[in-house]
């Protein structure tokens, strides 16, 4: 295009400026070739006329569309020049805040001098895996780059970072290492990072320095090399150091410092341990005061220097060799501080030997003082004749001083650093490894010396390296996309290097100088205007003859000659060397041995053993320093090993910016960031992109952005690539503008632009023709509207006068009548008042006058009422008191009487005779009854005589009572008169009576008149009452409900704060769990590691299983065993050793257990032997004398041997507590070796003892035991013998029977009678059995009959229609249940029948070979068989929920259980089906009683499914099974425990297959534990299945079709990644349903599966906002449509699965902002305010990022402006935010296993036969 049609009206451009480098005007004339000048308007609205030559060559620079302003990578830009890429930096740095941007491979970061929030472990994470350009620049995506290529072309890596001083460098390696230290491995495994980082303040103290651009400046530059193993797997590190700055050692400019280790040491020169050094402050010394002020700014030196020490200690530096190093600083101040005495006009010098300081310097070296102080002043000459001593002028004295001072230090400086690599290597080999260059920039100075020039050179070097890079990068790129390859013209510094490094160039020239006896810096100059003055890159100053002026690539830099040869030669005189090589101090001499006799000094530090510079060649002598290397040989060839490992390694450059000079957060200084970014070499890259085809679209990318230009017809084909083709064929006219690749099209340099014109000339058209359309329509709407609302208000006016005429009309007719009535009433109204007042006052006369006299006699009435009441009430009062004292009196002494006697029956119990009475023999209680008998007979005797007596007495009486009665009757008839007169005063007594009830009834008629005065008066008052109490109630109300608010106030907050409290617990209990899993995991893979490599046979290391379980064997609930194990268990102690056996309480758990045991076979015998007793005393009857009398010996002989057995267990039980007491002592003192060994030795003694005890004990046991089972089985068959009466009488009696035939005939009987006695006890027990069968039966029926009367009972009092449904339910519940029934028998049946048909085969092989034996087995055994069949048919028939299986079919029950099953094989069956089963085992041995099956059982499930889930780790199916079936056990043994707690749902039933013996209290916490590991395992599993899918579903996928064509360009890719996998929202979803499934199917429980998909969800949220938040390409409000439309698919899928009470929703709150703050508006403060209220899930960084990264997409949207993130930030200062940028998403929320217990009873399990369980026999 021509230039015509590029500088239009309203074009940008760029023009030069004298302030800000470049300045933005707009053309306001159309530009015609030919014209002198442009017509622009600048940005302030000024006119301005640039001129121009008239060959039109200095056109100004166009400006980039502000669509593509702020991209991220600077050659995206379609016009690429210096002003695009400053203003684009520009934009970047201050509006957004982005310190990164890319120039193709370059990173440019400009240093913010700020903390910024992007540095932090989850940015880490949120960057690795990630490809280049995929997110927003970062110095991470250029770590992860080198390090992802390392892993796949298999190839050594280097990160370049350089720079000004100041600009970050330093800061940039550190985070790059980090980055590697992460993602290569753990910092908790390597640890190379903080090794690295421990050396950083060693290295910062004596490589570092204050400059006039930097506070702490790198004086030197470092590579460092980071290894890595086979796995990528840091295993350590190297350091190189170049070109220390030595001759800051002796001299610094005004304002800069020495290095910072001088006024550390100064600053710390007061510690007691430096009082040897003869340090003061800094400023007394001449080597630190040079430049002025000796302090920084926020810096304490002392407090550094603690650092500094501590580092060293940290890198295994000696205190001794620490003190050495800081004696050699001070020796280096000493000696700058010699006082050199001039004599004869300074020929001739000398050194006081009084000299302080020279005293200090050679005690601190330990060299010796008289020769130090004579060959500073003196120099040995040796010639081929002689030898001779020279004395040194001053000037040579003072540069022999300062160059004995630098050699020092850089001799001290190369050994640290050998001590830095030291404590950074490793023996492993290395694999690969990423190297860091940390090395200075380009630099000019004011005065520029030889320095600068060696720092140039070395940019010139690297330059040259970086330009050689990117042209090949852009070779292979346009090779690989076919295009035309034409060599592009790029600037070569060849002949720059070759004019410093070539034969005769500078350096050359510069050595031969210094061979030159009397050669001069001046010299040297000539020699260089001689030689190169017609060479391009060197000019001669006009106004010097010492300076030369160098052409670098950056800039022209002036060096002053002056210093050259002496830095060159830095020369040092042997005689001095040798005296400090014969210093007492070893480490001094040591410093100087591998100089042998030659002693320049590198500037090159000692670097790793592989590159170490130094001359192949012997050795010469001092005299002959024109073989020895000068510091610009040594640098050179230094510099060329660096490019060759460069050169060896594929490179990543970071180039570092200094925005300002004053270190001011975000301000940008355009000349510094141009001067930058002409030496760095960052325009040189755009310039060679610019050269070549800068712009590069894919075909679909360009499709979409640009198919508003094409036409229909081109529209309707198929084939974009064809489509695109003739696009641009239309549009561009010259061919060479672009280039048609396999997969992108290439432009020229403003050929985008110009098609971004094209496209808003199209949309702008577009937009006027749709705005005049919508305005004529909308103004055509608003005549129609005007014209129609004027009709209506016309016809409404008209309409509405006519209505108020009418009105006015009607009113007043209606106000005459009115006025007429009005008059009437109220006229009528005043009389009738008058009337009523009259009446009113009448009636109120009179009834106050009635009142008054009723009144008062209603009170005399009441007086005397309260009087009567009264004097009651204090009578009754006083009988009250009287009754109540007697009462309490008699209470008391019966007390007293009763504690008396309880107190004397009391002692009467206790006393030895009432206890002698109660042991009195049977014997002694007969007597006694006989005598009491004959007593009684006696007292009967006495008691008749008595009675006699009593009977005639009697009589007697009775008649004297008959004389008495008749006396009284005479004397009853005088007494009749007297009756008389009582009569008569009786009637006039009721006479009196009648008067008084005639009063009582008229007191009480006025009694009744007052009580209803009193009652109306009462009930006001009550009334009055209420309502005060309600007032009183409301007020009280009031300040309840305040006091109530404000405690459930307090309430809610400490229950929210006791929540997140729990919350936070849980999460670090189960982070804990996580690290100890990892833990396991790491040591299971180094267990794996050393049984691969095989080392030491005697090597021993526990296996994986002895993991925490085995903690759990100290539990005395379960962990028990024979006392025959206890020597195993001594010998085991005795193995472990003295610390471990201290603590090791199971031994004495298991002796305590087995205690108990005896204890309770003690109890046992004891009860055999009272029954024995018993059966003794029934069989005492019939059997002789002398067999009860042994038998009394035997038992009492038992009885106290059982009494000695119970003494020795209460003396074995009291010696294990004492055991028990002095193990907890000796566990808690270790005060001393001894006292260990004392405390060991007496723990293995006194166990033993007790062991042996034991043993003797157990003996005594089985002996006692055998006893009574021998004593036992003689009294039965002398139970079953009966003697034979000689009195009775037989048949046939009188017959002579033999003696043989007697004795036979008696044991016959005696046989049968047994026999019949067997068969009378089977029957009664049988019967017995049957009894207790049918009562069981009859109170089974009892309760079902109580069950269904009250059901009954609870069905009549519900509606029809329930009692209908009721009664279904019933009768479904009665059905289910004999389905179940049914169904379990048909089970049992079916493996009974299994079982018989085996057995019959069984039978049918063996019939053959033993049927002759089997004819001769008795019938008794016959009949056991068939009995032993019978008894086993019964018990699988009484399933009780509890399989049993042998001890040796426990790892085949593991293996087909759990190792080796398959989630598909009991798909079919009960949900967790193995679960059950190993309740059901661990049930059976818990019936058992044998906590030995218990604890192998529950250890060896838990091994079991870690080895099943380390197997599976990636299999989500797997993991889920078992996560389902660890809940489910874990919830069995809950629901089974015993606890009430756990059983309120549990049946009656589910109630009897609890537990009974052992508490696994401690298993729970095991199997919680366990199942944490999995379902964390879990989440692992679906995070590393949706991980790569849900940025490209979630944030990239296009569910909204069209708004693809707004997107912008992206990052141009140099890496050779394969194309990633794009992923649909539907795939995601699609996963999301397979693990729903997945887990449904499996059985786990509900509420763990909602936690599963919160977990899920806030992974999908965090990675997506962290790629939001990184991603300035998407932060868009297409962006936000599309995202939200997502978010609200995702929504609906989980109310689809009903998990919206799961919390997942809420994960998403944050995303769902950020959708809506990318379309919400944003410009006035309004919009502002809207959003701090909306986005209250997002921080504030977050949202000030996210405004930030807001990129327009077209011409018609507006950037967010930098005073609306200030109003945004201004109103969001009251929030108290984290600091932290992105979302972590690796955090798991805390798992709760609530419990779920089950429905499902034991009995009711079927066992698959494809489980191959056939060993498990149902009980």
């Amino acid at each position: 295009m021509s230039a015509a049609q590029l500088y239009t009206k309203y074009t940008r451009v760029w023009i030069p400026d004298p302030d800000e480098v470049w300045r933005s005007a707009e053309i306001i004339k159309d530009y015609k070739v030919g014209d002198k000048s442009l017509q622009l308007k600048l940005e302030d609205e000024t006119l301005y006329e640039y001129p121009i030559d008239l060959q039109g060559s200095e056109l100004p620079f166009l400006r980039n569309p502000d669509i593509l302003v702020g991209q991220n990578d600077l050659t995206a830009l379609s016009y690429l020049h210096e002003p695009a890429v400053l203003h684009n930096l520009k934009v970047r740095f201050l509006e957004s805040n982005h310190i990164y941007t890319y120039c193709g491979i370059v990173l440019v970061a400009i240093n913010p001098y700020e903390q910024l929030p992007i540095y932090e472990q989850d940015v880490i994470y949120a960057y690795s895996g990630q490809n280049m350009g995929d997110m927003d620049p970062h110095i991470f995506a250029v770590a992860e780059e080198a390090y992802k290529q390392m892993a796949r072309d298999e190839k050594n890596q280097s990160i370049i970072v350089s720079g000004e001083s100041g600009a970050g460098k330093t800061v940039s390696a550190k985070y790059a290492m980090r980055f590697f230290a992460t993602v290569g491995g753990s910092a908790s495994e390597t640890n190379i990072e903080a090794k690295v980082l421990a050396s950083s303040p060693i290295m910062e103290a004596i490589g570092n320095a204050k400059t006039t651009r930097n506070d702490n400046s790198s004086r030197f530059g470092k590579y460092i090399q980071i290894g890595f193993d086979k796995r990528y797997h840091i295993i350590g590190a190297n350091m190189r150091t170049y070109l220390l700055e030595k001759s800051r050692v002796v001299f610094q400019a005004e304002d800069e410092r020495n290095y910072h280790i001088f006024y550390q040491l100064c600053a710390s020169s007061s510690l007691p341990e430096f009082k040897d050094l003869g340090l003061t402050c800094a400023e007394d010394f001449f080597y630190t005061s040079q430049g002025g002020d000796t302090s920084i700014d926020g810096v304490d030196d002392a407090d550094d220097f603690e650092k500094t020490r501590h580092a060293f200690t940290l890198l295994g530096v000696k205190e001794s060799h620490q003190m050495t190093i800081f004696r050699i600083i001070a020796a280096i101040l000493h000696l700058g501080n010699l006082k050199i005495q001039g004599e004869r006009d300074g020929e001739v010098c000398s050194v006081s030997s009084e000299d302080e300081h020279l005293k200090n310097f050679c005690s601190l070296l330990g060299v010796e003082h008289s020769q130090m102080q004579h060959w500073l002043c003196h120099r040995k000459l040796v010639t081929t004749a002689e030898t001779y001593v020279k004395s040194m002028s001053l000037h040579q004295v003072v540069n022999a001083r300062n160059a004995l001072a630098k050699h020092i230090y850089a001799q001290l400086f190369n050994w640290i650093v050998q001590h830095v690599n030291k404590a950074l290597h490793t023996t492993v080999k290395q694999h690969s490894f990423i190297g860091v260059l940390d090395i200075y920039g380009f630099e000019t100075f004011e005065v520029n010396s030889f320095e600068q020039f060696c720092i140039n050179y070395a940019n010139e070097k690297l330059q040259q390296q970086f330009n050689s890079h990117v042209f090949k990068l852009e070779q292979e790129e346009y090779m690989k996309e076919a295009i035309p390859w034409t060599l592009i013209d790029f600037y070569d510094n060849q002949p720059c290097i070759d004019l410093i490094e070539a034969k005769l160039g500078i350096l050359d020239l510069l050595d031969e100088e210094c061979k030159v006896p009397k050669g001069t810096d001046q010299n040297w100059a000539q020699k260089l205007y001689d030689r190169h003055a017609a060479s391009q890159h060197f000019q001669k100053p006009r106004m010097s003859n010492t300076s030369f002026i160098v052409l670098h690539f950056a800039d022209k830099v002036e060096y002053q000659s002056e210093g050259f040869l002496e830095k060159n030669r830095d020369t040092v005189y042997e005689e001095q060397i040798n005296i400090l090589k014969a210093s007492k101090y070893q480490m001094v001499a040591d410093l100087f041995q591998e100089e042998k006799d030659a002693v320049p000094t590198t500037a090159v530090p000692k670097r790793a053993p592989r590159i170490n510079v130094r001359s192949a060649k012997p050795a010469f002598k001092a005299a002959n320093k024109e073989h020895r290397k000068t510091v610009g040989h040594q640098f050179r060839n230094s510099l060329q090993l660096l490019m060759e490992t460069l050169n060896a390694t594929t490179p990543h450059y970071v180039r570092c910016i200094k925005p300002n000079d004053e270190k001011l957060p975000f301000k940008f200084d355009p000349k510094r960031a141009v001067q930058q970014l002409r030496a760095c070499g960052v325009l040189e890259t755009i310039r060679i992109s610019a050269a070549g085809f800068p712009s590069r679209w894919s075909y679909t990318d360009f499709f979409n952005r640009y198919r508003v230009l094409m036409s229909k017809r081109d529209l309707s084909k198929n084939d974009k690539k064809q489509i695109c083709q003739t696009l641009l064929e239309e549009l561009i006219k010259d061919p060479d503008k672009f280039q048609f690749g396999r997969t992108k099209i290439f432009f020229r340099a403003g050929q985008v632009a110009y098609l971004e014109k094209l496209r808003a000339d199209k949309f702008r058209a577009a937009t006027i023709m749709i705005q005049k359309t919508v305005r004529g329509w909308l103004e055509r709407t608003r005549f129609r509207r005007l014209r129609r609302a004027t009709l209506t208000l016309q016809c409404y006016t008209r309409g509405h006068l006519a209505r108020r005429l009418f009105e006015h009309l009607r009113r007043t007719r209606a106000a005459i009548i009115l006025q007429k009535q009005y008059r009437m009433l109220r006229m009528r109204r005043a009389f009738l008042r008058v009337r009523s007042a009259t009446l009113t006052i009448q009636a109120f006369a009179r009834g106050m006058f009635v009142r008054r006299i009723y009144r008062q006699m209603l009170m005399e009435h009441k007086a005397t009422i309260l009087q009567r009441y009264a004097r009651g009430w204090l009578a009754r009062a006083r009988f009250r008191r009287a009754r109540a004292a007697a009462v309490v009196l008699q209470c008391h002494w019966r007390r007293l009487k009763a504690r008396r006697q309880l107190q004397a029956l009391r002692i009467e119990a206790r006393s030895a005779q009432h206890l002698k009475k109660l042991n009195i023999g049977m014997e002694n209680k007969v007597v006694q009854l006989q005598r009491k008998v004959d007593e009684q007979n006696k007292e009967n005797k006495l008691l008749n005589e008595q009675l006699s007596m009593l009977t005639s007495a009697h009589s007697s009486e009775v008649e004297k009572l008959k004389k008495e009665l008749q006396q009284y009757q005479q004397t009853q008839q005088g007494d009749g008169k007297q009756l008389l007169s009582l009569q008569e005063e009786t009637e006039r007594l009721q006479m009196e009576l009648k008067r008084a009830h005639g009063e009582r009834e008229v007191m009480e008629d006025s009694h009744s008149k007052e009580r209803d005065l009193l009652k109306k008066r009462i009930s006001d008052l009550e009334e009055e009452n209420a309502l005060l109490k309600q007032e009183k109630e409301e007020l009280n109300s009031k300040i309840l409900c305040q006091s109530e608010d404000e405690f459930a106030r307090n309430t809610v907050e400490e229950n929210m704060q006791m929540k997140k409290e729990l919350e936070e617990e849980r999460s670090r209990y189960q982070n804990l769990v996580k690290e100890y899993a990892s833990l396991e995991q790491r040591y299971d893979n180094l267990r794996d590691e050393m049984s691969i490599f095989k080392q030491t046979p005697g090597h021993r290391r526990n296996p994986s299983n002895q993991s925490s379980l085995e903690s759990d064997s100290n539990n005395p609930s379960i962990c028990t065993s024979e006392i025959g194990d206890t020597e195993d268990v001594i010998q085991q102690v005795e193995e472990i050793g003295m610390e471990k056996a201290a603590m090791d309480m199971t031994l004495f758990l298991k002796l305590q257990k087995r205690v108990r045991e005896l204890e309770v076979e003690r109890k046992k015998l004891q009860a055999q032997l009272e029954k024995k007793e018993q059966e003794s005393k029934k069989s005492q009857v019939i059997e002789i004398k002398t067999e009860v009398t042994s038998e009394h010996e035997d038992f009492a002989y038992n009885s106290l041997k059982r009494q000695e057995l119970e003494s020795e267990n209460k003396k074995l039980k009291n010696e294990l507590n004492e055991l028990r007491k002095a193990i907890a002592d000796h566990a808690t003192q270790n005060n001393s070796a001894n006292d260990v060994q004392d405390g060991y030795s007496l723990l293995l003694n006194q166990l033993k003892s007790a062991n042996e005890e034991l043993e003797v004990r157990k003996e005594e046991v089985l002996i006692l035991r055998s006893q009574i089972m021998k004593a036992a089985q003689q009294k039965e068959m002398g139970k079953n013998m009966e003697s034979i009466s000689p009195s009775a009488s037989w048949p046939n009696s009188d017959r002579h029977v033999d003696q043989e035939d007697a004795i036979e005939a008696y044991q016959g009987i005696c046989e049968t009678n047994r026999l019949l006695e067997a068969q009378l006890q089977e029957q009664r027990r049988e019967h017995e059995e049957e009894m207790e069968a049918l009562k069981n039966q009859v109170d089974f029926m009892q309760e079902e009959l109580e069950k269904q009367q009250q059901a009954f009972l609870q069905t009549l009092q519900l509606s029809p229609e329930v009692q209908v449904e009721f009664g279904l339910q019933q009768e479904i519940t009665r059905l289910t249940n004999e389905n179940l029934d049914l169904k379990e028998l048909l089970e049992k049946l079916e493996k009974n029948e299994k079982k018989l048909k085996k057995q019959l085969k069984i039978y049918m092989k063996k019939v053959h070979d033993f049927e002759a034996s089997q004819t001769m087995v008795p019938v008794e055994r016959r009949l056991h068989e068939r009995n032993m069949q019978v008894a086993v048919q019964r018990k699988e028939k009484d399933f009780q929920g509890m399989l049993e299986y042998y001890k040796e079919d426990e790892p085949l029950l593991i293996r087909n259980l759990i190792t080796e099953l398959k989630p598909q094989a009991v798909s079919a069956t009960v949900p967790c089906l193995p679960a059950y089963i190993l309740y059901m085992c661990l049930r059976h041995a818990d019936y058992i009683n044998d906590d030995q099956k218990v604890h192998s059982l529950l250890t060896s499930t838990i091994n079991g499914v870690k080895k099943v889930l380390k197997k599976h780790q990636d299999d989500f199916e797997m993991t889920s099974f078992w996560l389902a079936n660890m809940c489910r056990l874990l919830h069995c043994l809950k629901q089974y425990s015993g606890e009430e707690c756990f059983m309120t749902q549990n049946t009656a039933k589910q109630n009897e297959h609890c537990l009974k013996n052992f508490d696994l209290t401690e298993y729970r916490q095991v199997l919680g534990q366990l199942s944490i590991q999995i379902y964390q395992q879990l989440i692992k599993i679906a995070r590393g299945i949706l991980h790569p899918m849900i940025v490209s579903a979630v944030l990239e996928n296009e569910s909204i079709q069209g708004l693809s064509s707004v997107k912008t360009v992206g990052y141009r890719k140099y890496s050779s990644n394969a194309g990633d996998i794009c992923y649909s929202l539907d795939e995601m979803i699609h996963e999301l349903n397979t693990f729903h499934s997945i887990m449904c199917d499996q059985g786990l429980d509900p509420e763990i599966i909602q936690q599963v998909f919160k977990q899920l969800f806030y992974m999908i949220n965090a990675i997506t906002l962290n790629n939001l938040l990184l991603r300035k390409d998407v932060c868009s409000w297409s962006t936000g449509m599309q995202l939200r439309f997502n978010i609200s698919q995702l929504e609906e899928w989980l109310r689809g699965k009903n998990l919206q009470q799961s919390g997942a929703a809420q994960t998403l709150e944050p995303l769902i902002q950020a959708a809506q703050l990318l379309q919400l508006k944003k410009k006035t403060w309004e919009d502002a305010e809207a959003i701090c209220s909306l986005c209250t899930a997002l921080t504030t960084h977050q949202i000030v990022k996210i405004l930030n990264l807001y990129t327009p997409v077209n011409e018609f949207e507006e950037r967010v402006t930098v005073a609306f993130i200030r109003d945004i930030q201004t109103q969001l200062q009251g929030r108290n935010d984290p600091t932290q940028l992105l979302l972590d998403f690796k955090h798991l929320f805390p798992v709760l296993f609530p419990f779920n217990p089950s429905a499902i009873t034991m009995d009711s399990i079927h066992l698959p036969a494809s489980l191959n369980l056939d060993f498990l026999n149902k009980v």
